[in-house]
């Protein structure tokens, strides 16, 4: 797959190098041209672009960056119109203990309506960096899972061929509105994460009998 990654942080840095190790073909782009030089620098089959650039002909756009930076990054790419937009973002609260925005409205229904030409889904957004960057197998036998929402059907199938090719099992989690459910699902496991100490490498699953 040819995929467009907007941000080089913890989070854009782990999908480098798991696209890579997947052998997808990605384009990496963010605010610093030169840090994403140095992240395109380690993978195979990853290279660095300015945003302008970054598009190409591809079809798949991770936004790996945080919420209130996400509509202006992908708005920075070009057109987007019928384009398969993963987000991946979480409206977090600056102490990262709450989210800003939620049960009326989410992340990735704003973002949404911010670029209306796009096929938006929201998933991945439930893993911590370091969860993505060391996969989807846990101990015990335990598999990770993808939650992934979206009133696109081409937008989720794409998503969920991306997350299952990294080797993580999907969760069809219905329309975009369940995003909300999503994202506080993911302030929940941060709290674990970090305020009940339990560290960051845990995920949320779903289990089936």
């Amino acid at each position: 797959m040819n995929i467009t990654l907007i941000g080089t942080g913890n989070m854009g840095s782990a999908f480098a190098q798991q696209l890579s190790q997947a052998g997808h073909q990605v384009r990496i782009t963010g605010r610093d041209l030169d840090k994403a030089r140095a992240v395109a620098a380690q993978y195979a089959n990853v290279e660095a672009f300015a945003a302008d650039q970054a598009l190409g002909q591809n079809e798949v756009v991770i936004v790996a960056t945080a919420y209130q930076d996400a509509v202006a990054a992908l708005s920075g790419l070009g057109r987007l119109d019928g384009k398969v937009i993963i987000d991946i973002t979480n409206p977090l609260t600056a102490d990262y203990m709450g989210l800003t925005i939620g049960h009326s409205t989410s992340a990735a229904e704003e973002i949404a309506k911010a670029l209306p030409g796009v096929e938006l889904v929201k998933g991945f957004n439930t893993l911590f960096a370091q969860v993505l960057a060391s996969g989807p197998n846990f101990a015990n036998g335990q598999q990770g899972s993808v939650f992934l929402a979206s009133d696109s059907a081409r937008a989720k199938q794409n998503a969920a061929a991306l997350a299952e090719s990294l080797g993580w099992q999907t969760v069809d989690a219905g329309g975009l509105v369940n995003a909300r459910y999503l994202e506080a699902l993911a302030g929940l496991n941060i709290y674990l994460g970090y305020g009940a100490g339990l560290g960051t490498q845990i995920a949320p699953t779903w289990l089936n009998r």
